[in-house]
């Protein structure tokens, strides 16, 4: 049986309806469970509690205490965690794309839309799609 791909155990961490939201509602700071509710619309709150201690335990959030009596917490992402926003930046501006009703993301200062590429420190240049066979993960 074939090893599983980088891709497959990302998915595996983030690939459900409401943990990559989650996700995206905690780069703006810490948020506790009602700013959560909030923020991630639709989400029910069994759904929420369970998606906040899966990514707890995958390291990608900490729940800190505020309040003992009743128990309250508040959640941050891990640097693990925040380390999603560029694939979240990416997933999110695929979705704006043609038929996706989202403006692009763009750069406040010039109104530029942004692009993303992938780029190569060693030859000095981006790597078209074109290359897809040549890259690999370490």
């Amino acid at each position: 049986m074939a090893a599983p791909t980088p891709l497959a155990g990302a998915l595996a961490l983030v690939g459900d309806r409401w943990t990559l939201l989650i996700i995206e509602a905690l780069l703006g700071g810490p948020a506790r469970f009602g700013d959560l509710t909030t923020a991630v619309a639709g989400v029910a709150p069994n759904t929420l509690s369970d998606r906040l201690r899966r990514l707890e335990a995958a390291g990608l959030l900490v729940s800190l205490p505020y309040s003992d009596r009743p128990p309250r917490h508040e959640y941050r992402l891990t640097g693990t965690g925040a380390d999603l926003a560029g694939a979240l930046r990416l997933l999110a501006a695929w979705g704006a794309g043609p038929g996706g009703g989202a403006a692009p993301l763009e750069h406040r200062t010039c109104g530029t839309p942004l692009e993303a590429r992938w780029f190569c420190p060693t030859c000095d240049r981006s790597v078209a799609d074109e290359e897809g066979p040549d890259l690999s993960f370490a």
